[in-house]
């Protein structure tokens, strides 16, 4: 079974899997109770479902993360999207794209992947600019939300428990984690970017790269930090 990129007619059984699976994707790793609310199912339909994608190794349970203080009591299950499901969505130029890199590696070095990777997160610094024009009261964090949802990221902002001046940028998808996992440049050259229009420090505390089901950076809410 592969998903197309757009939203699934919840028509048959193969379609509602996509649905679920799109859900994922798009809102990161969640609780059954949190997709039975988000897509109208019953929660008996969407533990079936999950099953199925269990099955298939389209996704993986996991235990919640949490930032912050835990509260009592055993966290939460969650389901988040394997290396595998996610080749299912938009990944189908990663072997190019790995074996350009690594070309450019054997041929220029690794100053030069730094290079491509700063000038592929140029699009940071210029969306950002424009988008923050069009919205001048949006924060930082939602302003970036725009500019990487824009990209495919399928980002999103939380609010940091416990850091009232601090938002988290989630990103749901990532275009380039199989990449990004050979070569973290690309994740390092974003982060450069982000810390660059916000004006002060910034910090990641997971990537899909590395194997967490969302990468979040911690943002301060006010430029000025």
């Amino acid at each position: 079974m592969e998903f197309d990129r757009t939203s699934v007619a919840p028509a048959g059984d193969a379609s509602t899997r996509g649905r679920v699976a799109r859900s994922i994707l798009e809102n990161g790793p969640s609780t059954a109770a949190e997709l039975a609310e988000r897509l109208q199912l019953t929660p008996a339909a969407v533990r079936r479902h999950l099953d199925l994608l269990l099955g298939e190794g389209v996704v993986e349970g996991r235990e919640q993360k949490v930032y912050g203080h835990r509260g009592r009591g055993r966290p939460a299950k969650v389901f988040a999207l394997t290396d595998t499901g996610r080749d299912k969505f938009d990944q189908g130029y990663d072997d190019l794209a790995a074996q350009a890199l690594r070309f450019l590696k054997e041929t220029a070095g690794d100053d030069a992947v730094m290079e491509f990777a700063r000038q592929r997160a140029a699009f940071i610094e210029r969306d950002f600019a424009t988008f923050i024009e069009q919205e001048p009261d949006l924060s930082p964090a939602e302003v970036l939300a725009k500019v990487f949802t824009a990209e495919g990221y399928a980002a999103s902002v939380r609010a940091l428990p416990g850091a009232g001046v601090v938002d988290q940028l989630c990103q749901q998808h990532c275009p380039v984690s199989h990449v990004a996992n050979e070569f973290p440049q690309l994740c390092e050259a974003e982060t450069e970017a982000i810390s660059r229009v916000v004006g002060t420090h910034v910090q990641r505390l997971a990537t899909i790269a590395h194997g967490d089901g969302v990468c979040t950076t911690c943002i301060p809410k006010n430029k000025e930090g």
